[in-house]
């Protein structure tokens, strides 16, 4: 049986609590958006990360979410949030954010309007639109 990544992504995750946020950002010495917080977290836990660019922060068609996971190596999940889930949800019209399950915790996200990336408590106040495992499948 393989580890669960799961974990790994959630600590590296909390880990960038504070970074500061910069649409696009793929850096955490120079900022991070939503998309870059997933990258910078499967890449410090060891997995591949293929993030899209291209985006704005108002984004009403984010193309195929799951031909997009699958190149980080992230897989639909089902059943209660683990440790290291990836969520997207849709907190207002014409946007679309991305979170890390921190356990029970909450979420860790970057945060545009408080210019930093942020754990916050759950559940999530935003319908959830979908959401991946790294590594495995459930």
């Amino acid at each position: 049986m393989t580890r669960d990544p799961g974990p790994a992504v959630a600590r590296a995750a909390r880990a960038l609590v504070g970074t500061p946020f910069r649409l696009h950002g793929r850096d955490p010495r120079s900022g991070l958006d939503c998309i870059g917080l997933v990258a910078a977290a499967l890449e410090s836990a060891g997995l591949p990360a293929d993030p899209p660019a291209g985006y704005g922060l108002r984004n009403t068609d984010p193309g195929d979410p799951d031909a997009i996971a699958r190149r980080s190596a992230l897989h639909p999940a089902s059943g209660p949030p683990r440790p290291g889930d990836v969520v997207i949800v849709r907190p207002g019209p014409g946007q679309l954010h991305l979170l890390v399950c921190a356990g029970a915790d909450g979420f860790i996200h970057a945060h545009a309007g408080l210019r930093r990336v942020v754990a916050m408590p759950g559940p999530l106040p935003w319908p959830v639109l979908g959401r991946w495992r790294p590594g495995g499948k459930d």
